[in-house]
């Protein structure tokens, strides 16, 4: 049996080999479960394996296997290894909080995919949390199939509103404008959320009250073609294993800090507190997928959050799970888009923050280096197709503050006379 870990990003999966995506607890042998969804199944290798321990995340084990072993002896083995690398000696259980819980909104964004945000509403709905309200917000909908999904299969469950103007940052806009609740909460319609994940973003937040951001582990629900092994091979989503939080009052040492926001999460699993995010007043419409821009509206709302004075926390146990994009052409799209958006956000934050510039010039020499060794070292591994996105993401890049002019002139265009 081949078995890799402890990090996503570090995870060599096979070039272009599918594995089942499992989801296993050290503390409740010989049970695999599926990636947010109740029950339980019976695999075969090769699969990628989230290790917990007494829910909480520890790192991502590969295992080949061979096809002839029972799903008892593969999860003996991959419990044998994962102890051995993640488990430190005396660990135990997270403390559980006595603290009072917030109110949530959460807020899926949809756009055209009925069937996966049915997928995502059912995983949100079955929280293990005991206060939150769901909102789908429709952005720039083809016909009316999201509208009669929500309407009649969540009536009283879930709220619709529509936004018809694209751009996911509308979406979120429209989505924090409708928020009842204390925090909000932010997913998309390809993601399942895991049982825990409210309660896990509310925790950071009532914890410390300087905290006004929290992100979340974000790991595969499927690695069934070969785009999907190639975007998880590239890098996926996942941000590591260990809690962290970033503010400007104890600055990490990174030499790009506050501009890697790219480093503190990603916009399918973040939460703000509603009073700190109206008061940026939220989301840059000139960003987000569904734009000129393509993408890069989370990025700067992080990037906003700190530099308003705020703290941006990062907690591995708030995990959602992804539905990588299928095939090669909307992989390559993604990418690009990445880059874009990325060019777009350091566009944005540069227009909004000017008095950043400075600090962002005396920071460029030695991020370019850094960002110099840490590609080496990556292509080093990577194979053919992971070179062809970081390519593409690098054109993206190149793109994007092109792509946020283009949306800021777009959303005057839209604007009511």
């Amino acid at each position: 049996m081949s078995v890799t870990g402890p990090a996503a990003p570090d995870v060599r999966l096979p070039a272009s080999a599918p594995a089942q995506v499992v989801d296993v607890d050290l503390a409740r042998p010989h049970e695999f479960r599926p990636p947010g969804r109740p029950g339980l199944i019976r695999p075969a290798p090769p699969v990628l394996a989230l290790v917990r321990l007494r829910g909480r995340p520890l790192g991502m084990v590969h295992a080949t296997g061979e096809r002839e072993d029972t799903p008892e002896e593969l999860w003996r083995s991959l419990a044998d290894i994962a102890r051995r690398r993640f488990v430190p000696p005396g660990s135990g259980p997270p403390a559980p909080s006595t603290s009072v819980r917030p109110y949530v909104s959460v807020v899926v964004a949809t756009h055209d995919r009925p069937g996966m945000l049915q997928d995502c509403l059912d995983s949100v709905l079955r929280q293990d949390y005991p206060r939150f309200e769901v909102i789908v917000v429709d952005n720039a909908p083809a016909d009316d199939a999201a509208e009669r999904l929500v309407r009649g299969h969540y009536a009283g469950r879930v709220r619709y509103l529509r936004e018809p103007v694209p751009g996911l940052a509308h979406a979120h806009n429209r989505g924090l404008a409708g928020a009842h609740g204390e925090i909000v909460a932010f997913t998309d319609d390809d993601t399942l959320a895991d049982p825990g994940w409210l309660a896990a973003l509310t925790g950071a937040f009532t914890a410390d009250e300087r905290i006004a951001c929290v992100t979340g582990l974000i790991v595969p629900a499927e690695l069934d073609t070969a785009a999907q092994v190639a975007l998880e091979r590239h890098g996926g989503f996942a941000k590591g294993w260990a809690p962290r939080s970033w503010s400007l009052r104890h600055p990490p040492d990174d030499p790009l800090f506050p501009f890697t926001a790219g480093r503190f999460g990603s916009g399918t699993d973040m939460a703000f507190r509603v009073t700190a995010l109206r008061a940026l007043g939220g989301f840059d419409p000139a960003t987000g997928t569904g734009t000129p821009a393509r993408g890069g509206d989370d990025l700067l709302a992080f990037f906003r959050i700190l530099t308003a004075g705020h703290t941006l926390a990062y907690r591995p146990d708030a995990i959602v799970w992804h539905r990588h994009r299928r095939t090669p052409d909307a992989l390559d799209a993604q990418a690009f888009g990445y880059g874009a958006g990325l060019g777009a956000y350091l566009t944005g934050a540069l227009a909004g923050e000017p008095r950043m510039l400075p600090a962002l010039l005396r920071r460029l020499p030695r991020g370019v280096r850094y960002a110099l060794v840490q590609a080496r070292r990556k292509a080093r591994a990577d194979t053919a197709r992971p070179r062809r996105l970081a390519l593409l993401e690098l054109r993206g890049l190149l793109y994007g503050p092109v792509g946020y002019l283009r949306s800021r002139h777009r959303n005057r265009a839209h604007r009511p006379r």
